[in-house]
Formats: C-alpha cells, sequence, structure tokens
C-alpha cells in the first residue's frame, strides 16, 4: 500500500475516534515508520487495539502531558493515559532542549501507553545531535530462569548516537521475540521459531496460540532476564509510575488504562568536551559493514542498517499482510 496513503487513513481512524489532526499525524507516522522498517510488531498491527482502547476510555484524547515534577535536568511526566507517541513527543523536546544547557537531561513519564518502537524516539533525540536512550516497561510478560510464571516485561531498550552518515541505532527488546510477532504469526496461522516462548506451564512451544497464553522467554536467558528487570525499576521507580504486575496487559480489557512507564536520556557530547563524536560514530560504522565476513555471509550490518535497507528497498510502498489490512478495515466499520 501507498506509504502516503496508509498514513492518511490511519490518521483518519484516529481522528474520528475524536483525536486532533496533529496528534492524529504523529500517532500514524511513529506506526507507519515500524511497517517500513520490517518492525510490523509495532505497527499499524496496533491500531485496533488503540481505537478499542480510545472508543472505551482507557486511552485519553490529551495532547499534553502534565510536568509533575521538575528539577532542571530531570522532569517527570504524568501522561494521564494519553497516546504514548504524544508524550513521546513532548518527552523528547524536553530532554533536547535541556540537555543542551545542562549536558544531560532526562525525563520519566508515568501512566503511559504503548509509543510504538523506542528507537523511533532515541533516533529523534540523535537528529539533534545528542546520544539518545529511551526505555519502557511493560505488564510481566516473561518468567526469571527456571520459572513457570511471568514475573517482568520484556522492556526495550534503544541507544542512539549522531553520525557522520546514517544515526547509530540498536534497538531491541529483552525478550527472544516481541509478543507482536507472536500474534502476526497466530494470525496468519504460522508456528513461531523455537526459543521463541514457553506455554503456561513454562514448557518451550512454538505454538503461536500456546505462546500467547503462556511467556516470552528472556533473550539470553538470565542476562536478557536481569536487563529486563532494571529497565522496570528505570521507568516505574523513576517515575513513580507502575511496576511489574502493576502495569496492565495490552490486549486485556479495553477499558482498563495500561499504565505502563518510560524513561528518556539525552548527553549532549559536548558537554565532555566531545567534539568529533559523529565521525568516530562513523567510522566504527564503516569498521563493522567491513569486517572480515564468515563463509557465507554476503554482507555485515553495523546497527540499524538493516531497518534502513528495508526501509529503502520499500520505498514508497508500505508492505502490509492483507490480515492486518483486513483488521484495519473492521476497526473503521466501528467508527462508522
Amino acid at each position: 500500500m501507498r506509504t502516503e496513503a496508509l498514513e492518511r487513513w490511519v490518521a483518519g481512524l484516529f481522528v474520528k475516534a475524536g483525536v486532533p489532526g496533529a496528534a492524529a499525524d504523529c500517532v500514524a507516522s511513529s506506526l507507519v515508520a515500524a511497517d517500513l522498517e520490517g518492525v510490523s510488531s509495532h505497527g499499524v498491527m496496533l491500531v485496533p487495539m488503540y481505537l478499542d482502547r480510545l472508543l472505551a476510555g482507557s486511552i485519553s484524547r490529551n495532547t499534553e502531558a502534565a510536568i509533575v515534577h521538575d528539577s532542571g535536568a530531570a522532569a517527570v511526566l504524568d501522561a494521564h493515559n494519553m497516546l504514548g507517541q504524544l508524550s513521546a513527543t513532548q518527552a523528547v523536546a524536553l530532554v533536547a532542549e535541556r540537555a543542551k544547557k545542562h549536558g544531560l537531561a532526562s525525563v520519566a513519564v508515568r501512566n503511559g501507553f504503548h509509543f510504538g518502537t523506542a528507537g523511533y524516539w532515541a533516533r529523534a533525540l540523535a537528529a539533534q545531535g545528542l546520544v539518545g536512550m529511551v526505555f519502557s516497561n511493560t505488564r510481566p510478560l516473561m518468567p526469571p530462569p527456571g520459572g513457570a510464571e511471568r514475573v517482568v516485561g520484556n522492556n526495550p531498550l534503544a541507544i542512539a548516537f549522531p553520525s557522520d552518515g546514517e544515526v547509530f541505532l540498536t534497538d531491541m527488546a529483552m525478550s527472544a521475540s516481541a509478543m507482536g510477532k507472536i500474534r502476526l504469526a497466530e494470525g496468519a496461522k504460522q508456528p513461531i521459531a523455537a526459543g521463541w516462548a514457553a506455554d503456561a506451564e513454562g514448557r518451550p512451544t512454538t505454538d503461536a496460540a500456546a505462546a500467547i497464553k503462556g511467556m516470552l522467554l528472556p533473550a539470553a536467558g538470565a542476562k536478557g532476564f536481569g536487563l529486563a528487570l532494571a529497565i522496570d525499576l528505570l521507568c516505574g521507580g523513576l517515575s513513580g509510575g507502575a511496576i511489574a504486575d502493576e502495569v496492565n496487559p495490552l490486549y486485556g480489557d479495553p477499558k482498563q488504562p495500561y499504565r505502563c512507564s518510560h524513561f528518556f536520556l539525552g548527553i549532549d557530547p559536548a558537554a565532555f568536551g566531545i567534539e568529533d563524536l559523529p565521525k568516530r560514530v562513523s567510522s566504527v560504522q564503516k569498521k563493522t559493514r567491513n569486517a572480515r565476513r564468515a563463509p557465507g555471509s554476503e554482507r555485515i550490518y553495523a546497527p540499524g542498517d538493516l531497518e534502513r535497507a528495508r526501509r529503502a528497498a520499500n520505498g514508497d510502498e508500505c508492505p502490509l499482510p492483507p490480515e492486518t489490512i483486513d483488521k484495519l478495515k473492521e476497526a473503521e466499520r466501528k467508527l462508522t
């Protein structure tokens, strides 16, 4: 589907649900960007769920979060359950302004909602010459190693550096795979990869439906679990917001607020007396791409390259599976 037409369609759905035009455009742009980069688990497949929550009242139509604590270099926003892309836009603007004043700045967000990919916002900070770090917590999705109970979310982190070339970006969740990818596999009636998830009893499974009822598995075992728990405390702890099972299921009762928390950090290299960081980042990227390849490997990607390559390959066309288009049409019918 043409990218511009898809963005207009998605934005129009949010406008029909009572979201102001500029805010609807912001949400649509971030979701379509995820699909263009091949991260469809964070793309427009989420729109029907977003709309259900808007109509049920668990997402507010506010467009500005409240600053509830402000110490200059650090601030806390209460999003009051507004769309995550809108509170993220506000947080990025505050961090960028204050990092250039103080050298480092951070904004924690409580009572937040899903904001698309964390990398989208980290990259926005890097585009302003900052090192950008963005974190989020989610409802519990993963067991501790050896466990059979969801204890912590697959809490993503994204880190972006300015570069003389393309922005360096690493963006990952702490699970072996995103729940959104498993939901896409279920919709397509396809199995999932081994190692992605366990069933409700803690047994590894390749059945997408069993995985949704069960648990995601942490990436790299105990290492991924430990990082996820630290991110949970960073986001929920410093914002005074929800931690662990205080965050509600994203695909649960649409009348019940999600209540996730976010954390945004910006670092101005100039505050450290560094003027050539973008050049050095670019050099590291080139060395990574030009590293000696293993047998059978045709190309090496630096972090962020694969997503950019997908976006370039897609051009003006945004690929969507038929089931996602069908669900968007169904969501549109609910609004008329």
